[in-house]
C-alpha cells in the first residue's frame, strides 16, 4: 500500500433487539456523530464515505442514497458495499484501501443493521438454492449444529464446553454497555437454554440485533496529527473459499485449509508471528456460535487440532486471562450483521487505546487480531497495532 493507515475516530450505538425510538438513518447518524467527535473533526474534514449493510434484511434498496444526510455524505465521493455477513469487515478493507491509495486523506466507514425491520431467518433462507435445499434450510443453526457434532466426535470434546465458552465471553459482555446481550451467564444456565438444533442451544447462537458502527480512517500523515493516539492497521488479508454448496444434490469438496485458516496463516506469516497465542494480546473474532470457538482457535493456531476445548476447560479464554477471547462479548452477544465485522475491529481498537472500559483486558495491548466472516466462507483478517513500526 502506498500509505500506512490508522483508525483515528470510533463511534457506535447501543445494540439491542428492537430500536423503535429511531429509524435506520437516525441510528446510523448517532454512530457517525460519535466517530467524528472522537476524531475531533467535522464532516468537512472527511474526504470520502464508505457505507454498507445487508439491504434485503431490511427490505429496501440503495440506503447509501436514502441516508446521505444521516451519513454526512452529501456531495462526497464514496462506495456502498454488501458482502453478506462480512460486510462490516469489507467496509474497513475498502476504507483502508481508499486512504492508502493517496486519493483521500480521511475516510469515514459506516456499517449498520436494523434487524427489527424484517424476520431474519425467512430472509436468509431465500439465499439457498430453491429446488434442492431451500425447504430443508433452517437458517444458520443446522450448519452450526453439524460442525458441533463433528467436533465432538473427532476430539472427544464434551457437550458442556460450548456452554462454558459462552459463559466466559459473557463476563466481558456484562461489562460492555454497548453490547446487546450483556447478561452474565453461567455454563449451567447456557446448558438449560432451549435446544434449537442439537447440540446448539439458544445462548450458543448470535442474536438478531439493531445497531451501527463508524470509524474514521486516515493515512499516515493525517493520523500523526490526530488528537488521540492512532491505532494502526498493520496488515489485512481477504480470502474466499466457498464450500458445501449444493448443486443438484451434490456437495462440493471442502477446501483445506479453509478460508479462516488460510487468512490467519497468511496474516501471521507475513508479519513474522510464529506463536500467535503468545504474541497476539487480544482476539476479536467473528465466531457466530459458541460451537465455533474451538474451530476458530485451532484455525488461528492458538491450539493444536482437537485441543482448543481444553483451553476453554481451563478458562484461559476469559477476558482477564492468558487468551482474551472476544472480551467485548463477541458476535454471540451482539450481531447487527452489517456492522458486526466492523465492531470486531472497533473493539480491538478500543483495547489498544486502553478505552474499552469495564471489559478492558488487564495487560498492555500492543497487537490485536480482528476479523469478519460471511456465510460463503469469505474471511477478512486484520492485524491492529499500537505502534507504527
Amino acid at each position: 500500500m502506498k500509505e500506512r493507515v490508522a483508525i483515528i475516530g470510533i463511534g457506535q450505538t447501543k445494540q439491542s433487539y428492537l430500536k423503535p425510538e429511531v429509524n435506520a438513518e437516525e441510528m446510523v447518524n448517532e454512530a457517525v456523530r460519535k466517530a467524528i467527535e472522537d476524531a475531533r473533526l467535522s464532516m468537512k474534514d472527511i474526504d470520502a464515505v464508505v457505507s454498507g449493510n445487508i439491504e434485503f434484511l431490511e427490505g429496501h434498496y440503495q440506503a447509501d442514497c436514502q441516508f446521505a444526510d444521516g451519513f454526512g455524505a452529501w456531495m462526497k465521493p464514496g462506495l456502498a458495499i454488501q458482502t453478506g455477513g462480512c460486510t462490516g469487515g469489507s467496509l474497513v478493507v475498502a476504507g483502508t484501501m481508499l486512504a492508502a491509495s493517496g486519493l483521500f486523506n480521511k475516510v469515514l466507514v459506516i456499517g449498520w443493521q436494523k434487524m427489527d425491520a424484517t424476520p431474519f431467518t425467512g430472509a436468509i433462507n431465500t439465499t439457498r438454492e430453491p429446488i434442492y435445499d431451500r425447504h430443508l434450510n433452517v437458517g444458520a443453526a443446522a450448519f452450526l449444529a453439524a460442525r458441533g457434532i463433528r467436533y465432538m466426535e473427532e476430539t472427544g470434546c464434551p457437550e458442556e464446553i460450548a456452554s462454558l465458552s459462552r459463559a466466559l465471553v459473557s463476563e466481558g459482555a456484562s461489562r460492555n454497555p454497548y453490547t446487546h446481550i450483556n447478561r452474565r451467564l453461567t455454563a449451567e444456565e447456557v446448558m438449560k437454554s432451549r435446544v434449537i438444533v442439537w447440540p446448539v442451544r439458544f445462548y450458543h447462537l448470535a442474536p438478531t440485533s439493531c445497531g451501527a458502527a463508524a470509524l474514521v480512517l486516515a493515512n499516515e500523515s493525517e493520523a500523526k496529527k490526530a488528537v488521540k493516539k492512532p491505532v494502526w492497521i498493520k496488515d489485512l488479508v481477504v480470502v474466499h473459499r466457498e464450500t458445501s454448496v449444493y448443486r443438484g444434490g451434490a456437495v462440493e469438496v471442502s477446501s483445506s485449509p479453509d478460508a479462516v485458516e488460510k487468512a490467519a496463516t497468511t496474516l501471521f506469516k507475513r508479519n513474522g508471528i510464529v506463536n500467535p497465542r503468545k504474541e497476539i494480546d487480544v482476539w476479536e473474532t467473528y465466531s457466530p456460535s459458541s460451537w465455533y470457538d474451538m474451530f476458530d482457535m485451532e484455525r488461528r493456531h492458538i491450539a493444536e487440532k482437537g485441543q482448543a476445548w481444553r483451553l476453554i476447560e481451563k478458562e484461559l479464554t476469559r477476558f482477564d486471562r492468558e487468551i482474551p477471547w472476544n472480551p467485548s462479548g463477541g458476535v454471540v452477544c451482539s450481531n447487527p450483521i452489517g456492522a458486526s465485522g466492523m465492531l470486531r475491529v472497533l473493539q480491538a481498537a478500543l483495547q489498544i487505546r486502553g478505552e474499552a472500559g469495564g471489559h478492558q483486558v488487564p495487560k498492555e495491548v500492543r497487537l490485536a487480531q480482528a476479523d469478519a466472516y460471511g456465510g460463503t466462507h469469505w474471511s477478512e483478517f486484520f492485524l491492529l497495532s499500537k505502534y507504527l513500526s
